[in-house]
């Protein structure tokens, strides 16, 4: 019950963050703030938002990190994510990075993750070969995907050339340094802290690509490389995508054309962050996720 009156009290707000392990991440990782008008019950299907209008999220913020953090380095921007999610009360948070690694790498726990990531000397690059080294000795193999990852059709397994440095810095720079604090609920590591009544504010992985699949929206060619701005095919896809976002959450003309004008996505990621994370742990059987044997261990993507 403590567990279920915290989660309702989070749903007001929810906040999703594209993130990123990139050297000057502030430039390319947004957060987005929803707000509901009313606290969102986990005893209604998250399907029922769609027959209230009314009732829908607004879209009240959705900003580059580094324009909130005061700059674009890593550093920064992960120090002003740690305090304000740490301080900010009563908020649902869908951060999209891995928050866990594979069973069969034989690290431990999370909170042995956790020390394995923050004492680990070298870079995430190298954080990410050492990973695959352990991989081949254990598994003859290079990587080896979490249970939530195949379930999920996450893009890549969390030691991925290209996730690393996600998973590095979300782990050892913000999850790290979140999971002593009070206020906070990383889940679904610490449901018996939830139920100890002294946190308010829910912290989950989310994943935009295996939202959009779970939806059934394109998954692909939203994204624009290089900076460049996005071209015909990019905003057909976002228009799309924004249609039926748009059943969940009021979106203002004037962010729109941000979300639509952005070169690689990521705008649309944290909106899609946000509302994804909060529509997997609408409809999530928490009590499963508690007891499976893995979950607890590797992380859980909320989508």
């Amino acid at each position: 019950m403590r567990f279920r009156r915290i989660a309702e009290a989070a749903t007001r707000t929810v906040i999703g963050v594209d993130f990123s392990g990139a050297a000057e991440s502030g430039k390319t990782a947004w957060i987005a703030e929803l707000s509901a008008p009313v606290p969102l019950p986990l005893a209604a299907p998250a399907s029922s938002r769609l027959a209230n209008r009314s009732a829908r999220f607004r879209l009240v913020s959705l900003q580059p990190l580094g324009r909130l953090a005061g700059g674009d380095d890593r550093d920064q921007v992960n120090r002003y994510l740690v305090d304000r999610i740490a301080s900010q009360p009563k908020t649902f948070w869908g951060c999209d990075f891995p928050f866990g690694l594979p069973i069969e790498l034989a690290i431990g726990d999370w909170r042995d993750q956790l020390s394995h990531a923050s004492e680990f000397d070298g870079s995430a690059k190298q954080f990410g070969l050492s990973l695959v080294e352990t991989t081949e000795r254990a598994l003859g193999t290079k990587h080896v995907r979490r249970t939530t990852d195949r379930e999920t059709q996450t893009p890549f397994d969390c030691y991925h050339y290209r996730i690393i440095y996600q998973t590095f810095h979300g782990m050892r720079d913000v999850l790290a340094e979140l999971a002593e604090r009070p206020s906070v609920v990383v889940l679904p590591f610490q449901y018996a802290k939830a139920n100890r009544g002294t946190a308010s504010s829910i912290l989950v992985e989310a994943c935009p690509s295996s939202t959009l699949k779970r939806l059934e929206l394109p998954h692909q060619r939203y994204k624009q490389s290089g900076g460049k701005p996005p071209e015909a095919t990019h905003k057909r896809t976002r228009r799309t995508i924004l249609k039926a976002v748009s059943q969940y959450v009021d979106i203002s003309a004037h962010r729109r054309r941000v979300i639509m004008n952005d070169p690689g996505g990521d705008a649309l990621d944290a909106v899609l962050a946000g509302l994804g994370a909060w529509l997997g742990f609408a409809r999530a059987d928490h009590a499963a996720i508690q007891t499976h044997p893995r979950y607890a261990r590797e992380g859980f993507v909320y989508c």
